[in-house]
């Protein structure tokens, strides 16, 4: 009997893709419109992994501004629909990405999403890029009734894969993924180009890497055959 096709499960945002130009944009267009001053895109940057809903609380935080729940809500919901209306924008594949996945993709691996953005959302921005037919499942926060860090949202998403968690590992940037991960048992590639606030090292991944021309087939392998 043959042994399922190795999996590897990308997060999205920081992982495969540079989204932080839209987002902080669209996060800048939305404290404007409410009369705070535009956000520091670098320094935000290693904040954009944690959601619309944490950049706009932390951006009234730092602007010594209390905002209530509601008015939160509404804020996320504007933020989402904007964000939406301009897909892809500048958004794109991190360098090395697409030559990386046709290379293994030939010696046989599949791929799928685990994303903390909605479903929606991440098969819009997929499919603008023309990336979409890439994945045998994408699945984001509302997919399940669990969420990244919950191990089910990883082991639910290689599930609908048709793959086998044995045969499967994940990469991602930020702790979240990587407790995820750990949670599952699945070993973590860390990609240290993303939009952690920490150093990656920190979280004790089975891998770093700082290019995507580093993810060969002999060492994903390595990792989930340990």
């Amino acid at each position: 009997m043959n042994k399922p096709s190795p999996l590897i499960v990308f997060d999205l945002d920081g992982t495969l893709i540079d989204t932080a130009p839209d987002l902080l944009a669209t996060l800048n267009d939305i404290i404007a419109a409410e009369g705070l001053d535009a956000v520091d895109t670098d320094e935000m940057r290693a904040h954009v992994g944690f959601g619309s809903r944490v950049m706009l609380a932390r951006t009234y935080q730092m602007a010594g501004k209390h905002i209530n729940p509601e008015k939160l809500d509404n804020l996320v919901a504007d933020f989402i629909a904007q964000y939406a209306q301009n897909m892809p924008g500048n958004s794109k594949p991190f360098d090395g990405l697409l030559d990386t996945m046709e290379a293994l993709k030939k010696d046989g691996f599949q791929f799928a999403v685990c994303t903390n953005k909605t479903e929606m959302l991440a098969k819009k921005l997929l499919k603008a890029l023309n990336m979409d037919h890439w994945f045998e499942a994408i699945t984001g926060q509302d997919t399940f009734s669990v969420r990244k860090p919950h191990p089910d949202h990883l082991l639910k998403t290689i599930e609908m894969a048709g793959a086998d968690p044995k045969r499967s590992i994940m990469v991602g940037d930020t702790p979240t993924d990587f407790s995820t991960a750990k949670a599952a048992l699945i070993p973590v590639i860390a990609v240290d180009f993303g939009y952690c606030d920490t150093p990656v090292e920190d979280y004790q991944p089975e891998k770093i890497i700082s290019h995507f021309n580093e993810m060969t087939s002999k060492m994903v392998l390595s990792l989930i055959n340990k």
